[in-house]
């Protein structure tokens, strides 16, 4: 009995060892199989990283279209404001060219009516203006009556009343033109009137102060002209150029303030104004001058 147990007991070992090598391989098998997502999850990520730059170039191309649509679309608004700007300009100078240089248009059915006028309408819508400013004038003379006395006592001051009456004229031409020729291109309006006035002020103080530092001493040490009224001269000067060029740049503007033509009524009515304000200025300044120097009048 016994020696029959034995072979028994070696066959039941050899079948428990056979399965225990059987499950062993079973359970590296699923083992080996459960590992294999996981050796694929670096060839995944190295996937995605090589789908990157293909984005980053699909969005590098959309915002470079975008910005070739943004620079045509700024080109054709471009052209658009430069078309524009001609009609506008166009615009501008067919109004100016109406104008006829200064001031509204004279008759808006003819732009040509000044060369087409006869002389004598030329002249009857002239003559009241002057006819205004030729009794003005006369004022003058009011003043030159008023100041014989210092006239008689200093009969060198009669000299040069010519010509500070020519200077002051100039002064207030050049300024007239020069603000009527503005005006008249568009280049500035009344709203500019006052930076302009103040302009034309200081650049006739500059004027007179440079020729009243040279007409005086040539007075007195070229002419003979004594001093006290050399020094009248000297002063007169600065005074009188400021004043008409201040007078004859205001005019202008004056005039467009209260829808008058400036090309008819500034230059006369400068004329006018300088003429008197500089006559009553220089015998004034005469009668200042002479008590400083101890002279009677």
């Amino acid at each position: 009995m016994n020696r029959k147990c034995k072979p028994d007991i070696k066959l039941v070992s050899l079948i428990a060892a056979t399965l225990i090598f059987s499950l062993s391989r079973t359970s590296l098998v699923s083992a080996s199989s459960l590992s294999i997502p996981r050796s694929n999850l670096p060839t995944k990520k190295t996937k995605l990283s090589q789908n990157m730059p293909s984005t980053k170039q699909d969005e590098s191309a959309s915002a470079l279209k975008e910005l070739k649509d943004t620079i045509v679309a700024q080109k054709k608004e471009i052209a658009r404001l430069k078309s524009q700007l001609k009609e506008t300009q166009g615009t501008s100078t067919a109004k100016q060219s109406q104008g006829h240089g200064h001031g509204p248009p004279v008759d808006d059915e003819d732009p040509d009516v000044y060369l087409s006028s006869p002389f004598y309408k030329v002249a009857f819508k002239r003559v009241g203006w002057l006819a205004i400013f030729l009794c003005s004038l006369s004022l003058t003379a009011v003043i030159m009556n008023g100041f014989e006395h210092t006239l008689s006592r200093q009969i060198e001051l009669a000299y040069f009343v010519p010509l500070l009456a020519g200077h002051g004229g100039n002064t207030g031409g050049q300024a007239v033109g020069s603000v009527l020729s503005a005006l008249s291109t568009g280049s500035v309006t009344t709203k500019d009137a006052f930076k302009i006035i103040k302009k034309e002020m200081m650049t006739g103080l500059t004027v007179g102060l440079i020729l009243g530092s040279m007409v005086g001493p040539f007075a007195h040490f070229v002419g003979g002209i004594s001093r006290h009224v050399s020094m009248v001269v000297f002063c007169t000067l600065p005074l009188l150029s400021t004043i008409a060029a201040t007078l004859a740049s205001s005019i202008p503007f004056a005039c467009k303030a209260v829808g008058l033509d400036p090309a008819i009524i500034a230059a006369p009515a400068m004329t006018t104004f300088v003429d008197v304000t500089g006559l009553l200025s220089y015998f004034l300044i005469a009668n200042k001058i002479f008590k400083w120097y101890g002279l009677e009048l």
